[in-house]
């Protein structure tokens, strides 16, 4: 991770920008803005945090994104060919490789009834404006088999886009913050913010280690945005959804084609995931009966799976909007303030790196980046 001796000067003068939040979201966005801007900082709270960052799949994702917002889909697909730019940029910067692999995705069908509703599904999905370019493919069961050897005698068929694929998200993690040093971000560790006031033109965030001062401030701290966001004019209703992962002993690289619930890492484990439960804060502990579900669920796909040894499980909290989609926003009471919280950090990160944080260093969003705003809630409740 980048040096903390860092901290030792902030507070020291004025940044540019400082973004609240060092996980994914934050840091892509920190990195970002960097490239345009001369002082920019991160304000962590550090491993204490809520670290989806560090606890998700991995998964640089297209397929089924967008349904009832078409806009997702296309910002989606916008990150997904930024990705290589950011993966090439960031190995360059740092020596860290990423592993991105761009080899299309899997979403297996193990029923008739399952091929039947994804087909409508995606169907549907594509016929939304903006959507006709949207590529995807239903796989027959015969179809899958050569792209997927070994699988399963209940498998039916998949959809298949050739858009998706996969990173590793520690290292993505690692190298942004490896890259801060290249850049000049300073990242300010153990340090969350409390509170935020405006200093005439200036924005004040108070921090257990004394106060920091910016011209911008960003808020990327995932759950805890909705405190921070009242205290600036911004309602950001987010809440905690609880995602389950099983891992698996390494073998040999065998998967090449990632699935939406299964994947093989580039060093050889194997990630079984993709539950969604509401089960609040307090609750991040693994669940054998879900736990039992996901494996099920892999071992029917791929039946070989049954001779590989589970290692370890985790849960981690993602970050969820009211309808699940992201939210970009500049508050109009503290123009200089803006909101990004999703709950795909590893797939949008591109898009967060080099089209999000341009905008933030304009000082306001695109047009087309309306829909993102909160204002779409207010709309439904009216």
């Amino acid at each position: 991770m980048h040096s903390e001796a860092n901290a030792a000067h902030a507070g020291q003068g004025v940044y540019d920008a400082l973004v609240v939040g060092g996980g994914l979201v934050g840091s892509a966005l920190a990195w970002g803005l960097a490239r345009d801007l001369e002082r920019v900082a991160v304000l962590d709270e550090g491993d204490v945090a809520y670290r989806a960052s560090r606890g998700n799949f991995g998964l640089v994702w297209v397929q089924s994104k967008g349904m009832g917002m078409p806009r997702y889909g296309v910002w989606t697909m916008r990150s997904a060919g930024l990705w290589p730019q950011l993966a090439a940029t960031l190995l360059e910067e740092t020596g860290v490789d990423v592993r991105l692999e761009q080899n299309g995705g899997l979403h297996v069908l193990l029923s008739d009834e399952e091929v039947a509703a994804r087909a409508k599904f995606m169907e549907t999905l594509q016929a939304q404006p903006g959507m006709a370019q949207y590529p995807w493919k239903l796989l027959d069961r015969h179809e899958l088999a050569d792209m997927l050897p070994g699988v399963g005698p209940d498998v039916r068929g998949a959809t298949w886009t050739p858009v998706d694929g996969i990173a590793n998200p520690l290292k993505l993690l690692r190298a942004l913050h490896t890259a801060f040093a290249r850049v000049g971000v300073d990242y300010l560790p153990r340090r969350p913010a409390q509170q935020i006031r405006r200093a005439g033109e200036l924005y004040e965030v108070q921090t257990p280690e004394g106060t920091v001062r910016a011209r911008k401030i960003v808020l990327a701290s995932g759950l805890s945005n909705k405190a921070l966001g009242e205290q600036v004019g911004l309602d950001v209703p987010v809440r905690p959804q609880r995602g389950q992962i099983i891992v698996m002993e390494r073998t040999r690289r065998v998967l090449e084609t990632p699935l939406s619930t299964l994947r093989q890492m580039d060093e050889g484990s194997w990630l079984i995931g993709d539950s969604q439960e509401e089960a609040g804060y307090a609750d991040q502990d693994v669940g054998l009966p879900v736990l039992g579900t996901l494996a099920d669920r892999a071992v029917r796909t791929l039946p070989a799976l049954r001779d590989v040894r589970v290692v370890r499980s985790w849960a981690a909290l993602r970050v969820m909007s009211k309808d699940g989609f992201p939210i970009y926003q500049q508050s109009e009471s503290c123009p200089g303030v803006f909101v990004a919280t999703c709950h795909s950090g590893v797939t949008l990160a591109a898009a967060h790196a080099l089209a999000l944080a341009p905008m933030i260093v304009a000082g306001r969003l695109d047009e087309d980046m309306a829909p993102f705003s909160t204002g779409r809630f207010h709309v439904q409740e009216a």
